[in-house]
């Protein structure tokens, strides 16, 4: 049973793979032998839900098309001038196959692996690319109907939304998949979710899946809903008549896969505000971008009012500061902030999403069809900092505990500065652990709203990220908890035995 506002950690298979071979000297290292110790490790960091990013059978053509782009070249330049062409490879979201990668071991070993974290008290997360597939798929040849295909008018009205490939002796027109704010994906061909057929195999699909993982991290979700289905492709859908189907496809998927699985896990990347609308179709957790947004470019303020949304859509939510379709937040948010950032997301409501690379403090974003490693030492601060923070967060009290939005007050009538600070508390049993940041570049102070009992002229709390004990005297906890004076982007975690 997941634990409430339970841990997540994405990890690209691939590259981790290879630094473990590099690591132990062992070359033939695939899923089932990677050392113990290293999913030991996760554990005592408070992990519940291990991400492997990228374990499918990669698409040779999506490799072809990774290798012939000079910008992504680039991109890997900046990581590293000792990767070349050779280091890349295709990107993890065309899936030529959905088998292990023979780069990571044997079909059996997802099994044993998923068998072996359960174990341990973890859970498996695998990708479901729910709007499109690699071109080169079989499953294009052998189901082509399962595709959203196109005349050669609508090829020569807009060649660049579909390729011309040979099916069954016919010439056909297949569109490549696409988010319609964004050029299409050439490297891959576009389901068609009006299509019952399409629905069925997808869902079959899934069925297996749940075999092989404890659950499924759904790319794109949003695209694959009906009205966005429709505003995109309905003009051909709609010309090769197909209608807009009554249900959507998840609440069906979702319902059968968890009659026969029912802590199967469905988490769903999905923007543009219809997180609400996809949990209630049935996904366990939805992406937050906008708590990731409004930390990013906004203040303490513009996430404070974010937080006071619907209770269980909090508890839905994914949390994230870093993953792979971001820059890392070392680099875009500044040091500072990042760490009271990841402070903020690793404190409230939801599901908490760590990356891999985000612990060792890595400076440059990796291009998803980046295939090789090379050298880098990890911040080591970083990793202190983080290995101190989950281990503090993964006390009972932040997730089987009440979480409260607190109050802050003026802490003189002159200084505003208290709009700056975000607190909430967590309470369990005879414990309360109270959470302060000052998101802001400035020097801040205020009183939090909530009950301190005093010991006397001067009562000491002790504060989790320093290791010690602050000094309130009595009239700082008489209208509550008066901080005189946070520094910019400070944070405490005051633990309060009771």
């Amino acid at each position: 049973m997941l634990r409430a506002n339970p841990h997540l950690i994405e990890i690209n298979a691939r590259l981790w793979l290879k630094t473990l071979r590099k690591k132990y000297s062992l070359n033939e290292m695939t899923l089932s032998s990677i050392p113990e110790d290293e999913w030991l490790e996760l554990k005592h960091l408070g992990v519940d839900i291990v991400w492997l990013m990228g374990v499918w059978e990669p698409s040779p053509e999506s490799s072809g098309i990774a290798l012939a782009d000079d910008k992504l070249l680039t991109e890997i330049k900046k990581i590293s001038p000792e990767l070349g062409r050779e280091a890349i490879g295709s990107s993890p979201y065309a899936i030529h196959n959905y088998k292990l990668s023979p780069d990571l071991g044997f079909e059996w070993e997802l099994k044993a692996l998923k068998e072996k974290l359960n174990f341990m008290g973890m859970k498996l997360l695998l990708d479901f690319v729910s709007n499109h597939t690699a071109k080169d798929n079989p499953f294009v040849h052998e189901f082509p109907d399962c595709f959203i295909t196109g005349s050669e008018e609508d090829f020569k009205a807009h060649p660049d939304w579909f390729f011309e490939t040979e099916i069954k002796g016919r010439k056909t027109y297949v569109a490549y998949g696409r988010d319609p704010n964004f050029p299409p994906w050439t490297d891959s061909a576009q389901f068609n979710y009006f299509n019952p057929y399409t629905r069925e195999k997808r869902l079959e699909l899934l069925m297996q899946l749940a075999d092989v993982c404890d659950g499924v991290r759904c790319d794109m979700v949003m695209l694959t809903l009906n009205d966005i289905h429709e505003s995109t492709w309905g003009w051909l859908l709609n010309k090769n008549g197909f209608k807009k189907p009554e249900e959507e496809f998840w609440e069906h998927a979702i319902r059968t896969v968890q009659e026969a699985h029912p802590e199967f896990i469905f988490l769903a990347e999905v923007y543009w505000g219809l997180e609400w609308q996809v949990q209630l179709m049935g996904f366990d957790y939805t992406y937050d971008k906008v708590t990731y947004d409004r930390l990013r470019f906004m203040g303490a303020e513009e996430v404070k009012g974010h937080l006071r949304a619907e209770k269980l859509y909090q508890k839905r939510s994914v949390r994230f500061i870093d993953n792979h379709d971001e820059s890392p937040s070392i680099e875009a948010f500044g040091r500072a902030k990042a760490f009271a950032a990841a402070v903020i997301i690793s404190t409230i409501k939801g599901l908490r999403f760590y990356n891999d690379l985000q612990l060792e403090g890595l400076r440059h974003k990796v291009p998803l069809q980046l295939k090789e490693i090379w050298e880098r030492k990890p911040d080591l601060a970083v990793r202190k900092y983080y290995e101190k923070l989950l281990k503090i967060v993964d006390h009972p009290a932040f997730h089987g505990g009440e979480w409260n939005l607190l109050e802050v007050r003026q802490c003189s009538a002159q200084n505003n500065s208290n709009k700056n600070i975000l607190a909430w508390s967590w309470a369990q049993r005879r414990t309360i652990k109270i959470v302060v940041v000052n998101y802001s570049p400035a020097p801040s102070c205020g009183v939090v709203k909530i009950s301190v009992k005093s010991t006397g002229d001067s009562t000491a709390l002790f504060e989790e990220l320093s290791d010690r004990f602050f000094s309130f005297k009595e009239e700082d906890l008489a209208e509550g908890l008066r901080l005189r004076e946070m520094p910019p982007y400070s944070a405490y975690i005051f633990d309060v035995e009771f």
